[in-house]
């Protein structure tokens, strides 16, 4: 059987946690950069609607179009500078042609395309959440290209919302994973188990409370192995090892309606027999099993 990688070993290369583009923050706010950006041949634009982006495939990359095709009514968002020195925006605007999400195309995408696509997706979707003031419900309008919401009717202004979650593979005293699905999924689906931080909460103690709440299992010692953006709609989640000072499992019936402890071997027969199948290869999810069981494994599945 494989090994599990150590300890001290961290989550690398999480598929939606790659790329390294230049996010251009100091030129958000300089009206004649921008113009200038915008007028520049070069500079690529990456339409964006409803969690899908324009891209061609296989294999799967991004379909920019320039700035003279974009939608005059479009919202332009600046997304930053990739390591090619082309600069991208975003555009809140139909996609014509083939589409997709990152569910289904972020583990394909280069590291400086996934990092683009994340960041224009997770942008869209805050947009179209929070196109009212949250303090007088006046509608707001984008400002400082894309990366604020501004009330024109009292100032305030409105930035991105990233909300805070943990993901978590508890492990037992013989090296057992648990494992569980929630009852919206299909029988067959099961993934680690996963919960938002809570206002006043540490991460640490949200680990505790979700695998108590979910499992009925109690949590010991932990490991944190790394995080990952998650635009589904905004979570960013942080990745833990957690080790279990129980095993009995009573679920919480609503969250999470089956759970399940399994060895490697019994995992893998599961797997090869189609009686489980395991989150996509875009999910931090998956690489926190495939750390556990100590090389990748087969047999996916990609929610609607």
């Amino acid at each position: 059987m494989p090994q599990p990688m150590t300890d001290s070993a961290l989550l690398a290369d999480l598929a939606l946690a790659r790329g390294g583009i230049d996010r251009l923050a100091e030129f958000r706010s300089d009206d004649d950069w921008l113009a200038q950006a915008w007028a520049d041949e070069r500079t690529r634009v990456l339409p964006v609607h409803d969690g899908k982006i324009a891209v061609d495939s296989p294999p799967a990359h991004l379909r920019p179009i320039r700035t003279s095709d974009v939608a005059a009514d479009a919202e332009r968002l600046l997304l930053g500078t990739d390591s090619a020195g082309t600069t991208w925006f975003a555009a809140r605007m139909p996609v014509e042609g083939p589409q997709a999400g990152l569910r289904e195309v972020g583990a394909e995408l280069s590291g400086d395309e996934v990092a683009l696509a994340t960041t224009a997706i997770a942008l869209d979707n805050w947009h179209g959440a929070h196109a009212r003031c949250s303090r007088c419900g006046a509608i707001t309008v984008p400002a400082q290209a894309g990366w604020v919401r501004r009330c024109p009717e009292e100032g305030s202004e409105h930035y991105p919302r990233t909300d805070p979650a943990v993901i978590v593979l508890v492990l037992d005293e013989d090296d057992r994973a648990l494992l569980g699905r929630q009852g919206r999924w299909q029988p067959s689906w099961f993934s680690t188990l996963a919960g938002f931080v809570e206002p006043g909460e540490s991460a640490e103690a949200a680990v505790r409370r979700e695998i108590l709440e979910e499992a009925g299992v109690t949590v010991g010692a932990m490991t944190y192995l790394g995080s990952q953006p998650w635009p589904f709609p905004c979570s960013l989640m942080l990745g833990y090892h957690a080790w279990a000072t129980s095993t009995d499992i009573v679920v919480d019936g609503e969250e999470i309606v089956e759970a399940r402890w399994f060895s490697r071997e019994e995992l893998a027969a599961a797997c090869k027999s189609g009686e489980v199948a395991l989150p996509p290869a875009v999910s931090i999810a998956r690489r926190l099993i495939e750390r556990w069981y100590g090389e990748p494994m087969s047999g996916d599945w990609i929610r609607p």
